[in-house]
């Protein structure tokens, strides 16, 4: 009698089950918020839009942390390599971090004057940023996701009055800078608003017929739903929501505030230092660094003291550029520059370039000096390195050097796009980020300018120090607001006593502080432990010590928590030892 064959069932590892789980929690989330997909060039949920004001989006978030944070625990890590170890851990923090700051009612803060889908659905319409406006298809996609900004608008209107009932509200002095972005945006004429530069740039290439149609339908949805749900969400704030904001500016006032703003600490350094650790260490770095710009006064030779130092740096003319252009074509050169530096200290260089921007108008008033966003993960769209031009009085030429490095090359524009070109890592890690590790090795670029061949004027190592002088004051400005009971006076005043800062980048800061708390602590402390990882690796090296292999063990795993990282170059120091 013949026997049956055996089915025989593949035995799939421990390595492939997380590998698979890794892909359906990325995938999970790309679907939650279609906009993130678009930033990493994935176009397939371009035509959709997430609603984080919704009650909706965060039961839903959270179902997702908690499905995929019991799925890994059930897989377990036996039989996994280091390195799939370090991606396990990770993501298992990650989540159990998350979960523990959605129980914090975010959603009741929808909107502020730095950032918010209002923002983001005007620069995604603008024509210059990700969405893409190639064929009549693409135009057709962001109509249909402009019918969810009008959703997202009602939602942000009932959370924010929700808000108001719990208590939970934004201080009233940051939202009134609200109200005129919003109608900046909302201009009635459809034709006079940012979203018809697509319209204007349409490609040769879509048919006649089809370019009509295309108008006609961009003139109905924006001039009769998306610009009204613009000024409909400014009237809102203007006449119902701000009466009932709130006058305090600190995070300890709001309920359970004290304990939101320790695990915003937590989640934005990965670590576990308390809001006094913090505020004592700005306060040694400040003195350290006030005593830096001393000597570079005496330096210089100018006879007043340091205050009166500041006040010539803000007003001399010789340290700004009469325009916009100008600043910008400084950049450029600088970039040409700096790009012929980099090979003596680095031996990791990403695919992509980046190009210099202006901040688009109507952001530019509240928006920082600088910021960077990320290339598309093809490399087919390259990195932008934005320059606010708003005021050309908070641009210093002495400031350009060190905020290139930090912004652009070799920091962030390094660190984000060679991270996602790491195709060996689970797309979390290729996209996730740690503030702690992004911005802590930015801040450690600028540090390394002297070495590189920057600073070599005393005004632009000035700049330097008035770039690190601005982190350390985040640390004492933001704990004193949200743990020490500071007023955005105050923390103005302070600010103004230890720096050459405009006014209005002092205004800007302190506002940012006020409504992303514990984000600006990740930048110092991310460099320190960074630069005390270098220190610790030369002492132990000496000469066998390699500058581009420390660089390229910082940034070859991507944005890690920083007790990784610090286990991770441990083992490198171990490693190289005869």
């Amino acid at each position: 009698m013949q026997l049956a064959a055996c089915a025989t069932v593949p035995i799939v590892s421990t390595a492939d089950k997380l590998d698979r789980l890794y892909e359906e929690y990325f995938e999970a989330q790309l679907q939650l918020s279609p906009t993130s997909a678009t930033y990493l060039g994935d176009e397939r949920y371009n035509d959709q839009l997430e609603n984080p004001a919704s009650a909706a989006f965060d039961s839903e978030n959270t179902a997702i942390e908690k499905r995929f944070l019991q799925r890994a625990r059930s897989v377990g890590d036996q039989a996994v390599t280091s390195a799939q170890q370090v991606s396990y851990d990770i993501f298992v923090s990650d989540r159990e971090r998350t979960l523990q700051s959605l129980q914090y009612p975010s959603r009741y803060l929808a909107i502020n004057q730095l950032d918010s889908m209002a923002a983001t659905f005007a620069q995604l319409g603008s024509g210059s940023g990700p969405q893409p406006f190639r064929d009549a298809r693409d135009y057709q996609r962001f109509l249909k996701r402009g019918e969810g900004f009008v959703r997202w608008v009602d939602s942000a209107i009932s959370s924010l009055r929700e808000g108001v009932r719990h208590g939970v509200t934004q201080p009233r002095v940051v939202m009134a800078k609200v109200v005129p972005q919003l109608r900046e945006i909302g201009v009635v004429n459809p034709e006079n608003s940012i979203f018809w530069q697509p319209l204007r740039d349409m490609p040769v290439t879509i048919p006649a017929a089809e370019r009509s149609r295309l108008t006609v339908e961009y003139r109905k949805a924006f001039g009769e739903r998306i610009l009204p749900a613009y000024r409909r969400l400014a009237d809102f704030i203007q006449n119902e929501y701000l009466p009932q904001a709130r006058t305090t500016v600190g995070w300890s006032a709001l309920p359970n505030g004290v304990e939101w703003y320790r695990d915003r600490i937590r989640s934005q350094t990965t670590t576990t230092l308390s809001a006094e650790e913090i505020h004592q260490l700005g306060l040694r770095e400040v003195a350290r660094i006030r005593a830096a710009m001393e000597n570079v006064r005496q330096t210089t030779g100018f006879s007043g003291d340091l205050k009166a130092f500041f006040v010539y740096l803000q007003t001399d003319p010789r340290f700004y550029y009469n325009s916009a252009a100008e600043l910008l074509a400084g950049y450029q050169d600088l970039k040409k520059r700096i790009d012929g530096l980099l090979p003596a200290e680095f031996a990791d260089f990403p695919r992509s370039d980046y190009e210099i921007r202006e901040v688009e108008p109507f952001r530019a008033a509240s928006a920082a000096g600088g910021s960077y966003q990320q290339p598309s993960a093809d490399g087919k769209r390259p990195g932008i390195f934005y320059v606010n031009t708003f005021n050309l009085k908070a641009q210093p030429k002495f400031g350009m050097e060190t905020l290139s490095l930090h912004e652009a090359a070799p920091g962030h524009h390094f660190q984000i796009a060679i991270q996602q070109e790491l195709t060996d890592l689970p797309r979390f890690r290729r996209f996730g980020g740690y503030v702690a590790y992004a911005e802590g090795w930015a801040l450690y670029c600028e540090s390394i300018g002297k070495e590189l061949g920057l600073f070599t004027d005393p005004y632009q190592w000035y700049g330097r120090l008035s770039d690190e002088m601005l982190r350390a004051m985040r640390l004492v400005v933001d704990t004193g607001l949200h743990a020490k009971g500071w007023t955005r006076e105050q923390a103005i005043a302070y600010m103004q006593a230890n720096s050459s800062m405009a006014d209005s980048d002092v205004e800007a800061e302190v506002e940012r502080y006020i409504v992303w708390p514990g984000q600006a602590l990740g930048y110092k402390v991310g460099q320190l432990r960074i630069t005390a990882l270098r220190a610790r690796a030369e002492a132990a090296l000496g000469k066998r010590f390699d500058i581009k292999a420390f660089h390229s063990q910082v940034l070859r795993d991507g944005a890690v928590p920083l007790d990784v990282l610090e286990a991770k170059i441990d083992r490198w120091v171990a490693a190289q030892k005869p």
